[in-house]
């Protein structure tokens, strides 16, 4: 049978992808995103014509890009969005190098052609030399001018996806156990781990058993996009399956078992002959002087900590080094707050993810370090300030003036009375010093007193003679030099 296409729409952040997604579907996603920004993977059916066209809104953001590649991974067309103002920036490469990557067809959305400063030719020719080649510019790229904004062109692109789809013939066997791939899983305190499932062939059903790599779950409570109970699902639909008994990884291929037995037993084939619980080793070097900042990830959904991760794992630093001692998903909990009891350095970083009322009281009762955000600009930005500020601070001693011992009058203990001549900048009163024997360092120590022409003085300048009292464990010889010497911050 032929099978709806499923569409991926991708792009620079803020050349207005959400706002397309959100014309189609004539409902509003872009206020519930903080800061505007989509941050999840979504998956949407909608009408057109006589069948169903499936989006996947995938974020534009650079931190997001293992949630693109997923996106891109499991759809059949892409849509690639460019702003007829601003033209192809850097994430719209991005986002085209992943869609070629997985040799899916694309169609160009040129958009935002109702603002003032949008000019369609130009963005034409900008594609071209970015080697982006479309209809009418020396290329067979479809391309389509819209407003996701107004609506203008919107009904051509649903129309041009369709004959995308027709030329790419997507078939599929309605009769057939189901199969596709996890495209999102999260973790809720009440109903338990639940993933978002993208069914590429067959049909679910009530009754059976889902398995994806080593997690597996019984089809109790299935539900469609909008949260409405389904009793069975068919291919390219987007659907909830709420019950995992661990979390899913997102990305992976899901099939589908009769029973708890068969399910139980695919899953734990997947595990032994992948050795997921594989331990990692963790041993460092003694002489690794590496500031480490232990940090605890909690995230709302799987594709949330694959973004922070992604960008965690940008900021480098010689000195210091971020170490995730944990990471999951769904709310704060009392196991996150005694990780942090032994070692008073670990950072939770928190995102979209809030503790409940127990793990609230217990965190205003200890000094754990909670940082949490809704944006991921704001949660990069703080980690970096802290990496920043952990750098160790290097010094380095600054020669301040040398002075050549002509003559030793007394030594009692510790303090030797000397002579000397100042052969270069400055000797003061107070001034830790450098003992030096053939330029070479034998010991350190502090003048006391400092006399000039026998009359006391705080400094002696470079050409006139001395007498001065030392305190240094090192006793001075005829010959030795000494050099007064501050020590300051390295920049």
């Amino acid at each position: 049978m032929k099978r709806p296409p499923v569409v991926v729409i991708m792009g620079h952040i803020d050349h207005g992808k959400s706002t397309l997604l959100d014309y189609i579907r004539k409902t509003n996603i872009v206020a519930k995103e903080a800061g505007g920004i989509t941050q999840h993977l979504g998956a949407y059916e909608v009408a057109h014509g006589k069948g169903k066209i499936t989006f996947l809104d995938t974020p534009g953001h650079e931190a997001f890009t293992s949630i693109r590649q997923r996106g891109a991974r499991v759809a059949d067309i892409a849509i690639l969005v460019v702003s007829a103002e601003d033209g192809v920036k850097p994430q719209t490469l991005e986002a085209l190098k992943c869609i070629l990557t997985e040799k899916i067809p694309y169609v160009v959305a040129i958009n935002k052609i109702d603002k003032p400063g949008a000019n369609i030719e130009i963005t034409k020719q900008n594609l071209a030399e970015n080697e982006v080649y479309v209809e009418g510019y020396g290329g067979d790229v479809p391309v389509v001018p819209i407003s996701a904004l107004k609506g203008t062109g919107i009904p051509d692109l649903l129309d041009m996806i369709n004959l995308v789809s027709d030329l790419a013939d997507l078939k599929a066997d309605s009769e057939a156990p189901a199969s596709g791939a996890i495209i999102e899983s999260y973790r809720d305190s009440k109903k338990g781990i639940s993933a978002t499932l993208l069914i590429k062939n067959g049909t679910l059903k009530q009754g059976e058993y889902v398995v994806a790599e080593d997690a597996f779950s019984p089809v109790r409570i299935l539900e469609d996009y909008q949260g409405k109970s389904l009793k069975s699902a068919t291919f390219s639909s987007p659907v909830r399956v709420i019950g995992f008994n661990k979390i899913p990884p997102v990305g992976a291929q899901f099939i589908v078992c009769n029973d708890k037995k068969e399910a139980e037993k695919a899953a734990a084939d997947f595990a032994l002959k992948n050795n997921t619980s594989k331990p990692t080793s963790t041993r460092r070097d003694e002489n690794d002087t590496t500031v480490v900042i232990p940090v605890i990830l909690k995230a709302d959904v799987i594709g949330s900590l694959d973004g922070i991760k992604h960008e965690l794992a940008k900021i480098k630093n010689d000195k210091v080094k971020l170490k995730i001692v944990s990471e999951n998903i769904g709310d704060i909990n009392e196991n996150d707050i005694k990780v942090t009891q032994g070692d008073p350095n670990i950072i939770i970083l928190a995102f979209n993810s809030k503790p409940d009322a127990k793990t609230q009281a217990l965190i205003e009762r200890s000094t754990v370090n909670l940082q949490s955000f809704d944006i991921i600009y704001n949660l990069i930005t703080y980690i970096k300030d802290v990496v920043l500020s952990r750098v160790p601070k290097e010094y380095i001693d600054e020669a301040s003036g040398t002075a050549k011992i002509l003559a030793i009058f007394n030594k009692n203990k510790d303090k030797q009375i000397l002579g000397g001549k100042v052969q270069q900048g400055v000797i003061k009163v107070g001034s830790e010093i450098k003992i030096l024997r053939r330029d070479g360092e034998i010991g350190r120590g502090k003048i006391k007193e400092l006399q000039q022409t026998k009359k006391r003085t705080d400094e002696v300048t470079e050409g006139f003679e001395f007498g001065c009292m030392i305190e240094s464990k090192i006793e001075i010889a005829l010959g030795d030099k000494i050099q007064g010497f501050v020590t300051v911050e390295k920049k």
